[in-house]
């Protein structure tokens, strides 16, 4: 979706902030032994570290690789949508094991165990919450903030070459 270095970089801060928060939430919520009002406010601790380094990751790193992982088995005559989904579960498979470790660095006993646990109670998580809610969320806010911009670029597109 995004189509200028500007909107990368900013649905790509939409997608972190999303993400992360939505991750340290369920993290926080494993912790205490489930949900409570204070789980979302707890999570705002941990939002300004990880976030940051899930944005540099994903931006620098994370989205040309899922990209070049999502092709060997997409096409690019394949539906917009099933290359959006294939790079959006390469993204997951990807970030989610090295946030893992880096959060039971920083948050846990650090141990190769604690990681693993880590990594395995938060992959289903994170795939179902990226490819049902952030994901499409992060995309509707983009699309919403870049409203005329992509409505231009879509007139441009449609407009025949001379």
């Amino acid at each position: 979706m995004p189509k200028t270095l500007f909107q990368n970089i900013v649905f790509t801060i939409i997608m972190a902030l999303l993400m992360v928060y939505g991750m340290i939430c369920y993290n926080v919520a494993l912790a205490r032994g489930g949900v409570e009002n204070i789980t979302f406010l707890l999570a705002l601790h941990e939002l300004p570290i990880m976030a940051p380094i899930a944005f540099i990751l994903e931006f620098f790193v994370v989205e040309k690789l899922a990209v070049r992982l999502a092709f060997t088995f997409m096409r690019p005559t394949d539906r917009p949508q099933f290359i959006t989904y294939a790079t959006s579960l390469m993204i997951v498979c990807i970030m989610c094991p090295v946030m893992s470790l880096i959060a039971t660095l920083l948050f846990k006993e650090p141990s190769f165990g604690t990681w693993v646990q880590t990594f395995g109670m938060n992959l289903p998580m994170a795939l179902l919450w990226q490819l049902l809610y952030c994901g499409p969320l992060t995309r509707l806010i983009f699309r919403t903030l870049f409203r005329k911009q992509l409505a231009a670029d879509a007139e441009k597109a449609a407009q025949p070459q001379a």
